[in-house]
Parts: structure tokens; sequence; C-alpha cells
């Protein structure tokens, strides 16, 4: 019988893969517990500059429709390179999500990918070597489809080697999922909102339509006149009606 071989595994090498395990799972624990989009991408570019080797900088690029835009960027510059890069149409992070993939770049300068973007970031930022990653969304609704990308900087050559890589694949999958959890959270909030408001907007015109003898066109019209006249939102003036049974429009009677 033959027996099978087992290669020795290096004691540091268990180590290293232990805690890059224990960070990953503080990672994805830390990011499921945020709601707010906008808090999230801030704690995704806050984790990223910890996670992966050679990063300096990082920020995201959002689309939604054909409007590129950087949210949470760590340091001023990256929100100047990005607007070189949205303005040409071209550049390592417009790339990852037009082309759903990953790039990397060691010597921004001289890169044949992007000569205009290359000279132009390293002219006006000093930036380097880049590494942008697309984020992953499963079952979106493709009518109101928002797609990202991780976007890493530094001012060094050949900062982002095959780790830098490997662990921003696998930081991306995990901040993806933070993401989709967040837009998610963010709808049901903005439904529920809805909900509410319509609700207190058909109490407050059943409250006028009892009161003044008004069919719903005018009820709901003597709504949107108070809205108008006062300035604030139509269903903060039905919450009044229907807390107060009152409406303050000229000409009504109480």
């Amino acid at each position: 019988m033959v027996e099978a071989q087992h290669s020795e595994v290096p004691a540091e090498a268990t180590v290293s893969a232990l805690e890059l395990a224990r960070s990953f799972a503080e990672l994805a624990q830390r990011l499921s517990s945020i709601d707010a989009e906008q808090a999230t991408f801030e704690a995704i570019v806050d984790q990223a500059l910890l996670v992966i080797p050679g990063v300096e900088a990082a920020g995201i690029t959002v689309v939604r429709g054909e409007q590129f835009r950087t949210v949470a960027p760590s340091e001023p510059y990256v929100r100047e390179v990005d607007s070189i890069q949205y303005g040409l149409r071209s550049g390592p992070c417009v790339d990852a999500i037009l082309e759903e993939t990953t790039f990397r770049t060691g010597d921004l300068e001289g890169d044949p990918r992007w000569p205009a973007f290359g000279q132009r970031a390293a002219a006006v930022a000093g930036v380097r070597s880049m590494l942008a990653l697309r984020l992953f969304f499963a079952d979106f609704d493709e009518s109101d489809r928002t797609v990202s990308s991780l976007n890493l900087y530094s001012k060094q050559r050949d900062s982002f080697d095959d780790r830098s890589v490997l662990l921003g694949s696998i930081f991306a999958a995990h901040a993806a999922v933070a993401v989709a959890g967040a837009q998610a959270q963010q709808q049901i909030d903005t439904l529920r909102q809805a909900q509410q408001s319509n609700r207190e907007i058909g109490m407050a015109m059943g409250v006028l339509m009892s009161r003044h003898g008004l069919t719903q066109d005018q009820a709901f019209a003597l709504l949107r006149t108070a809205s108008q006249h006062s300035h604030r939102k139509l269903r903060d003036i039905a919450s009044d009606v229907v807390h107060t049974g009152l409406l303050d429009v000229p000409g009504l009677a109480g």
C-alpha cells in the first residue's frame, strides 16, 4: 500500500494564514453592522489602507447611469486623479468598471494602456502605481443598477505586487457584499418612509374631507397649496393636520 505524502507547511505560514482569516472575518463583521451607504464606503476605504499592502491612498468610484463620481477619498489627490480619468473616460478605475476586471500598473507615467491619463496623473499628483478592483454585485435590478470599483494609489513605482492583488480581490469581495447590504437597507428605509408619508397624506385628506366637505382632489390641492406657501414638505404638512386637525390656508375656515 502506498502511503499518502503530506507536505510540511511552515509554522509561520500557518500563523500568517490564520491572522489573515481573522482579519477578514473582523472586516466582514464590521462592514455588516453598517447600514448607511456612505458610512460603508468610508469604512471600506479605511480598512483597505490597513489590509492591502502598498496602499498610500484609496477611494471608491461609483457609477449610476453614465455618471462617474468618487466617494470616500482618503486623500484630496484621489478625487483629483479620478477626475482626470472621468474626463478622459480612460484609466484603471474606469476600465475596471467597464471591463469588469482588475487593473494594476507599476509605472503609471509610462503605461501604454493609458498614456494621456498616466502622464497627467504623475504630473498633477505624483501617482505612480494604481490597483483598481471592480466590486461585483449579484441580483441587482438593472433598471437602477449601481456599479463601483475600489481604487488604490501609491506615489511609489511597483507598489502593488501579486500579494496586493490577491488580498485586494478578497477584500473587494467582502466590500461588495457590504455595499449591497447597505444599499438594500437604504431601499427598505426609503420604501418605509414613502409608505408612512402616503399613509399620513391619506389620513390628512380624510380629515379635511370630513371637516370641510371636500372631494379627494380638493383636499389634496389644499395640502399642496399649504406646502407651497409654507415651503415645507407635503408629508410634514399632512402630519400636522393628522395631529392637530387644522390646516393653515388663507380662506379655509378652521
